[in-house]
């Protein structure tokens, strides 16, 4: 049996760990590889010195200097990711250190059901690789998908906002059009997966909300996303809150979180008063003009998933909660939120707890798509 401690074995752990991103500095390799500090610097300094790594940057200080980045030179290729949402699907072009290159937007109409969606995704994946990395080869293929997605398999189970979807076998679908490895996930956990990365992972126990036209969860604890049994945790969306009025929602029950604080509950709430809404963009634009009825209207939607938090964080005891999503942006919905989670929970529970929007943006997902892509292709520099 192969030592794991030998120079070989201790040189593809730190390669695959810097691959896999769990890993970023000297610091980061000591901590997971448990070795001596002088051990890791070795190993670093053999594979500078191949070529196989660069090292730039400067990472978050945890007390003393400030680590060096430390990143795989890139092996030629890219990975295409993309994150779909009810009218718009934002696609991505990855380096295989999973670092974004580009970004566009494109129309769907995730209703149509996922071969014309899948159809105009492809054609939006040719068009910027073309653009922006011509002649490179397609390492690899991530999508998130804004319903509950049996995880690593890829089938889409009972999604509420996607009829036609259920049980689709997204990943298949995509292997076989692409013949490259392919990573299926939900919106909300590669987004806290994104999150993550973006905060140098120096962010402890996070619950993660991806609050948009629908809205989704996810626990990231020990830097690990907390799937569940079938991978299907995080549906934050079908909790059942008070003041609700008692609408219908979409997965056919009464009282749902989604019912009255997503950005399509806004715009349906928006448009039932006479409003020109019917989008989440619309009831972004209509909060930033300050319109009164829809501030109170999104303060009133905040502090409900507030509520519905409350009880998260009362028996998860995290270190942050992130709000993230199209809703992120607006500031009262944030703090409406924030007010009524330190109304609701234990002082016990919030005495060091961060509650603030995501600073990964709307690129979360793509961000955390990249990292599991590049960890499924196996994506090594030459």
């Amino acid at each position: 049996m192969s030592d794991p401690s030998s120079p070989a074995n201790l040189r593809e752990q730190a390669l695959s760990l810097l691959a896999s991103g769990e890993a970023t500095s000297r610091a980061d390799l000591v901590e997971t590889l448990q070795v001596a500090p002088s051990t890791v610097s070795s190993v670093v300094r053999r594979l500078l010195e191949e070529g196989a790594i660069l090292e730039e940057g400067v990472g978050r200080s945890t007390g003393g200097r400030r680590p060096r980045i430390l990143r795989l030179r890139d092996a030629g290729g890219v990975l295409a990711v993309s994150e779909l949402g009810a009218r718009h699907a934002r696609i991505g072009l990855c380096a295989p250190d999973g670092r974004l290159l580009a970004t566009e937007e494109v129309a769907i109409e995730i209703a149509a059901g996922p071969v014309e969606v899948f159809d105009t995704v492809a054609q939006a994946f040719g068009r910027i690789r073309a653009a922006t990395a011509p002649g490179q080869a397609l390492l690899g293929i991530g999508m998130a998908l804004p319903g509950p997605v049996e995880y690593p398999y890829g089938r889409l189970i009972g999604p509420a906002r996607m009829p036609g979807w259920s049980g689709f076998d997204a990943r298949a679908d995509l292997r076989e059009r692409f013949n490259v490895p392919v990573v299926v996930d939900n919106d909300a956990k590669t987004a806290a997966i994104g999150e993550y990365i973006t905060r140098g992972r120096t962010t402890g126990d996070m619950i993660y909300v991806k609050a948009g036209t629908g809205i989704g969860g996810c626990l990231v604890s020990g830097g690990q996303i907390y799937r569940g049994g079938r991978g299907l945790s995080g549906d934050v969306t079908h909790v059942r809150v008070a003041d609700s009025g008692e609408r219908e929602c979409s997965c056919g029950s009464r009282g749902c979180l989604e019912t009255v604080a997503s950005g399509a509950a806004l715009a349906r709430q928006l448009g039932e008063r006479g409003l020109p809404v019917s989008t989440t963009r619309d009831v972004i634009a209509a909060t930033v003009d300050a319109e009164p009825s829809v501030v109170t209207m999104v303060r009133h939607a905040g502090g409900l998933l507030g509520v519905a938090l409350s009880g998260l964080v009362n028996f998860l005891n995290p270190d942050a909660v992130v709000i993230g999503g199209a809703l992120s942006s607006l500031d009262v919905y944030v703090a409406a939120a924030r007010s009524m989670l330190y109304e609701r929970c234990l002082p016990s529970m919030t005495q060091s707890l961060s509650i603030e929007a995501s600073i990964a943006g709307p690129d979360a997902a793509l961000a955390g798509l990249g990292h599991l892509v590049r960890a499924t292709a196996d994506v090594r520099s030459s």
